[in-house]
């Protein structure tokens, strides 16, 4: 298999895939290195391949899910992540992404894309395996989330459940 066909079956997986596929698996699966495939993802890109990237993995963009997106600004201690993304999806939003404010380098995000107790699992399970700190590690626990929602009823039952739980920081509280 050439270099093209190799580009082209890669395109064909992701297309026919729902999951983000791990670039160290597509390398395995067509017996190259993990850095080849992160250049055949790129030059793909450069022909304009919609494909985007994620912590576990590359994926090719569909059509635009439907719903709205929210902001919300919490603060917790770290003991808390799992039940504020369990809020969020529990009550039927994806946590597209989280931001902190950092002093020296501005505005750090991360992309999540949480969307069932699975995905919450996973990415709890990834932090504890790698000893991992989080983004609000560096702001005392403040930070913003992104999150999709299906209507604003969902977004107010998250709203409410992360009240409920002391980590939804209202405007005032951020003012001080």
């Amino acid at each position: 298999m050439n270099n093209n066909e190799r580009r082209n079956r890669i395109y064909e997986i992701l297309e026919s895939s729902d999951a983000c596929i791990n670039a160290s698996d597509l390398a395995e699966r067509f017996s190259v290195t993990r850095q080849v495939i992160v250049s055949d993802i790129a030059l793909l890109r450069a022909n304009g391949k919609k494909i985007s990237a994620m912590r576990n993995g590359y994926f090719l963009e569909r059509e635009k899910p439907t719903g709205c997106t929210e902001t919300l600004i919490c603060r917790h201690s770290l003991d808390m992540t799992e039940q504020e993304l369990c809020a969020v999806v529990d009550n039927g939003g994806t946590v597209l992404s989280v931001t902190v404010e950092h002093p020296i380098y501005g505005q750090i995000s991360g992309e999540l894309n949480i969307a069932s107790r699975y995905d919450v699992e996973k990415f709890m399970q990834k932090v504890k395996e790698n000893n991992a700190a989080q983004l609000c590690d560096l702001t005392g626990g403040l930070h913003i989330h992104i999150i999709r929602v299906p209507d604003s009823a969902a977004y107010e039952r998250i709203k409410n459940k992360l009240l409920k739980l002391g980590i939804l920081e209202s405007d005032n509280r951020l003012a001080k």
